[in-house]
């Protein structure tokens, strides 16, 4: 590949196509997590607390399930973003486009396979609160709510897979400045890969502090959306 005065070397041009697909993708995922932020003004945060959660539930459904569905469904366009970086990347550093690109991929169908999502949010919590509504006696309503609870301090600890997204996003960016993506992005890439490592690793105890990382991955990925369309105007 020839490389310009910077030393930057410019992306195999015949995954033009998977540049674009990444570009869009990137894109949705930015829409995805704009929607859950909308709708917090719709409805307020759901509850941690198992009985005021099934109730909450029931209360809002198709508010929560939306944002159930946005934020397990993000996963699905971050698994073409991560491939197409990965490939635009090859021809600057196999090695760390090849390791960033298959972590971030495991990352995401992890997630998938888990239905990872923060918030007290879970597809179990919606069948338990249906069923709680259902229940006829005490002890049924307290064997769901404690049922509930157990899904909310599941869902609510380390996110393994949100642990691999960020190391994923930290790999990749490393060698992004000289692959056509530029400093700036490279720096902010690092910086949201670190942070992030960190604040998934400790979700549980930072509280209101995961907002930060919360803020840098949505964009991230908007701002790879702008290089990966451009790198696939350009092949």
């Amino acid at each position: 590949m020839a490389a310009d005065d910077d030393g930057a070397r410019a992306p195999d041009p015949s995954w033009g196509l998977l540049y674009r697909a990444g570009g869009v993708s990137a894109l949705a995922f930015v829409v995805l997590v704009l929607v859950p932020v909308v709708l917090v003004f719709a409805a307020p945060v759901p509850p941690v607390d198992g009985r005021e959660l099934l109730l909450f539930i029931a209360s809002h459904k198709v508010v929560y399930v939306t944002e159930l569905v946005c934020f397990v469904g993000l996963s699905v366009p971050a698994l073409v973003v991560f491939s197409a970086v990965a490939t635009a990347l090859t021809s600057v550093d196999k090695s760390l486009a090849a390791v960033g690109g298959l972590i971030g991929v495991v990352s995401e169908v992890i997630a998938l396979a888990l239905g990872s999502s923060p918030q007290s949010l879970h597809g179990g919590l919606v069948i338990l609160s249906s069923s709680y509504a259902a229940a006829r006696t005490d002890a049924e309503r307290a064997g769901l709510v404690s049922a509930a609870e157990a899904l909310v301090a599941a869902t609510n600890a380390v996110s393994w897979a949100g642990v691999l997204t960020a190391a994923g996003i930290l790999l990749l960016s490393l060698p992004m400045r000289r692959g056509g993506f530029g400093r700036a992005l490279m720096v902010f890439g690092v910086l949201t890969g670190a942070i992030g490592i960190v604040s998934e690793a400790l979700r549980p105890m930072i509280g209101p502090g995961y907002l930060l990382y919360g803020l840098m991955l949505p964009t991230w990925f908007a701002l790879v959306a702008w290089r990966l369309l451009r790198l696939g105007r350009r092949s």
